[in-house]
């Protein structure tokens, strides 16, 4: 992530890259007017390009992103749909020759997120020594991966119960993480070998693995029916190709304010990502498109109603029922299931 220092009057946010002369490029920079340390989707920000030896410049033209973009009286409107850092490019002739100059930008979501909270509908027995991590319903069933090196699991659960129904145990040198059905297959994720499994649906046997790309870690999945959702600890949250797992994009998940990296545990409802916030009782919602987290779920005091003991850990693990419009929610080492409506928090 790469922030910026401004000075009183404008700021200074670009070096050069050149596709020509070296010294042709080093007589350029790119500048932002004051106050655009906070670039909000859709304002407009003063772009100047600085000249510091006055040399003729035959034209310029911008891009953002690779792509063309007009500056307005000296004003570029971030119009982008992903949210995030972006290159601006400056791409200057004079006298035959090409220097491109480019910036770092991070454009914020335009709006504050909403606060939300819960309501218990329903409470469900829950394995206490599950260390969950993944949590999706798949045809009714519910699917779940623990984690822990040596005791990770992918199990089919019958959530009204609590019973294990099916289970199969990774090896000992993973530590299991979050997964996400799709296809009639299920993609588990493990935490830091930068290894994902592939398992049949009904049977759990195993098809396959995979290997991660560009992303740092293993954290959570989710699926939107064509493809797959994947947090690694960053700020990014990773697309990927379910026919070959290759990482196919990203979004970076921001505020109106700053970039947030602790999106742990996903799913995906209509639109939005619903991630577990990493060692919080809170879950954001995420826009799967532009990355804006637009509102945040606090799920205080839903720890204190499960059965206390020593091995007690964090709140983790969100799947969504599509035939109950409801979400389940619990934790690592929890004995309850909880059935809850999120709604909005009114005043």
């Amino acid at each position: 992530m790469y922030k910026f220092k401004f000075s009183a009057a404008l700021a200074a946010i670009g070096l050069v890259l050149s596709c020509g002369e070296t010294d042709l490029s080093r007589n350029f920079s790119l500048e932002l007017e004051k106050g655009a340390k906070k670039i909000q989707q859709y304002q407009s920000v003063g772009v100047q390009l600085k000249n510091r030896e006055g040399l003729p410049v035959d034209s310029v033209v911008y891009f953002l992103e690779g792509h063309p973009v007009t500056l307005t009286d000296g004003k570029l409107t971030m119009a982008t749909p992903i949210l995030g850092t972006k290159h601006l490019q400056a791409h200057v002739f004079s006298e035959g020759q090409k220097a491109i100059i480019e910036a770092e930008i991070l454009v914020l979501a335009k709006e504050t997120p909403a606060l939300y909270t819960y309501e218990i509908l329903n409470s469900y027995p829950h394995d206490p020594k599950a260390f969950t991590q993944g949590l999706e319903f798949f045809k009714d069933t519910l699917y779940e991966s623990t984690g822990r090196r040596g005791a990770s699991t992918l199990r089919k659960v019958d959530f009204l119960t609590g019973e294990v129904l099916t289970d199969v145990a990774l090896d000992k040198q993973f530590f299991g993480e979050g997964l996400t059905v799709l296809n009639d297959t299920v993609y588990m994720l493990t935490w830091q070998s930068g290894t994902g499994f592939m398992f049949d649906a009904q049977t759990l046997r195993k098809l396959g693995s995979f290997e991660y790309g560009e992303s740092e870690e293993g954290w959570g999945l989710a699926n939107d029916g064509v493809q797959i959702f994947k947090s690694d600890g960053t700020q990014r949250i990773w697309t990927l190709d379910p026919g070959t797992l290759q990482e196919t994009g990203f979004v970076e998940t921001v505020t109106d304010k700053s970039v947030f990296n602790k999106a742990n545990e996903l799913e995906y409802v209509d639109g939005k990502l619903y991630a577990n916030v990493w060692q919080k009782e809170s879950m954001m919602i995420i826009d799967a498109t532009s990355g804006a987290i637009e509102g945040v779920v606090n799920f205080g005091g839903l720890k204190e109603k499960v059965g206390q003991h020593p091995d007690l850990d964090v709140f983790n693990g969100v799947a969504y029922h599509p035939g109950r419009k409801s979400f389940f929610v619990t934790g690592k080492n929890w004995d309850t299931l909880f059935e809850v409506r999120i709604f909005k928090r009114q005043g």
